[in-house]
């Protein structure tokens, strides 16, 4: 199975990706993979850009709820289901692996170390990730080149090798410019902590405003080195 999705994925890489709008890409996936097409939202600009871009399309919409979102992200995600008037499916973590890594570490633990704060990524993102995809072809995701460094020379369509599944990021080459006036233009719904400067909101205790002259992606972790800050949702060698 794995090898034959593998074979469609270099086709496809080959034929249709550069060749057409991302709306028609999408068209041309769902076609090839009928019912097996998710889209995995946060409620980011970029998630909502897309939203709108696949409103019409047969694609599931999905998003990992981590359970320690802030309040303005459910308010965002109950404010696009009455915009877009599609179903959100949730998915959450295991409680009894969940239960037992804060019975034995505390809430908090994350801050401690990169080894801690990625095994809670885990716990919290990671394994519910993976129940999301479990038998679809394609993720289709919000990704930017210009979120960090380790995603500049991301590919649009690419082999997810721990997944098993083929990656699209239909916006992957927009600017921030570009996604905001997207955003106005169609008065999409939106998570309103980006106007206090969060610019990639993930877990409230992990995520803060970033300062004037500081990159994209130092609101996230911001403890860490530079170099560490993912969780694991889009790693690339």
């Amino acid at each position: 199975m794995e090898d034959s999705l593998k074979i469609e994925f270099e086709k496809l890489n080959k034929v249709l990706v550069g060749e057409s709008s991302p709306t028609d890409f999408l068209q041309s996936l769902i076609e090839k993979f009928p019912n097996e097409v998710v889209f995995s939202t946060s409620f980011s600009y970029e998630d909502q850009v897309i939203t709108h871009l696949i409103k019409d399309l047969n694609i599931e919409i999905f998003t990992l709820d981590t359970g320690r979102l802030f309040g303005q992200t459910y308010q965002t995600w109950t404010s696009t289901k009455a915009f877009f008037q599609k179903n959100i499916k949730a998915y959450y973590p295991d409680t009894d692996e969940l239960k037992e890594f804060v019975t034995e570490n505390g809430p908090d633990s994350f801050y401690q170390s990169v080894e801690k704060r990625m095994t809670c990524c885990n716990i919290r993102k990671l394994h519910p990730l993976r129940k999301a995809l479990q038998g679809n072809k394609v993720w289709v995701t919000g990704l930017r080149s210009e979120h960090s460094a380790n995603r500049q020379n991301v590919p649009q369509l690419e082999w997810d090798p721990d997944n098993k599944i083929i990656k699209f990021h239909p916006i992957l080459h927009w600017t921030s410019e570009q996604v905001i006036a997207y955003v106005k233009k169609h008065h999409l719904p939106y998570n309103h902590l980006h106007k206090m400067g969060f610019v990639s909101i993930g877990c409230e205790p992990c995520t803060r405003a970033i300062k004037e002259g500081e990159d994209f992606r130092a609101g996230r972790w911001w403890w860490e080195e530079a170099n560490k800050k993912e969780c694991g949702l889009h790693i690339h060698q």
